[in-house]
């Protein structure tokens, strides 16, 4: 694939995935970790949940200098773009009074996020954030991967939760599907899973 379409491919990803997180958070059913601790910041600053979302990515990136991370144009283009995505789109997704709907919204919300991660990985411009953070810190320590996830995710959704953040039953389906519906989006983009020997 071209590098020019590559790009663009990375950039629609990113804006898909924005949308995704908002009808997560429009939902207002619960969000994944790192989105609650987003939150959390957002309502503690007064500052938009996508703008709280970037510094979380800036702070997040800043944690790979030590670690000695390599950045690619879309690791940063994800650390600032999905948040003003996430912004943009929200103002414009519907509002439901229904239970049922909030939870078929940000089930939508999950799907799409999952199909837009696909989607900006095969794009080859770097990972995002979140994912050399864990990547550098588990080959840093040696601990397994599943640990290093447990323990950031962990530590985010109670520091967010602290500070207003919302976790609820939205919270425990992203964590419970998102594993699975991630490795689906992957192998639809032809990305190379590797396997247990």
């Amino acid at each position: 694939m071209k590098v020019a379409l590559r790009f663009i491919q990375l950039n629609v990803g990113l804006a898909i995935y924005g949308l995704g997180i908002g009808l997560m958070v429009h939902s207002k059913i619960g969000i994944a970790p790192w989105d609650v601790f987003a939150q959390g910041i957002s309502h503690q600053t007064h500052l938009s949940f996508g703008i709280a979302s970037v510094i979380v990515s800036v702070l997040v990136l800043m944690a790979w200098i030590p670690l000695k991370q390599r950045l690619g144009i879309g690791t940063v283009l994800n650390a600032v773009l999905i948040g003003i995505f996430a912004d943009i789109w929200m103002p414009f997704l519907p509002v439901f009074d229904n239970y049922a709907a909030n939870v078929a919204k940000f089930v939508l919300g999950m799907l799409i996020v999952a199909f837009a991660t696909g989607m900006y990985i095969s794009s080859k411009f770097g990972s995002g954030p979140r994912d050399g953070l864990m990547v550098g810190t588990q080959q840093a320590l040696g601990w397994p991967f599943w640990l290093v996830r447990t323990m950031y995710e962990g530590t985010v959704l109670a520091l967010g939760w602290l500070m207003g953040g919302q976790v609820r039953e939205g919270t425990l389906i992203f964590a419970v599907c998102i594993g699975y519906l991630m490795q689906t989006s992957m192998k639809l983009f032809g990305i190379p899973l590797k396997k247990r020997k």
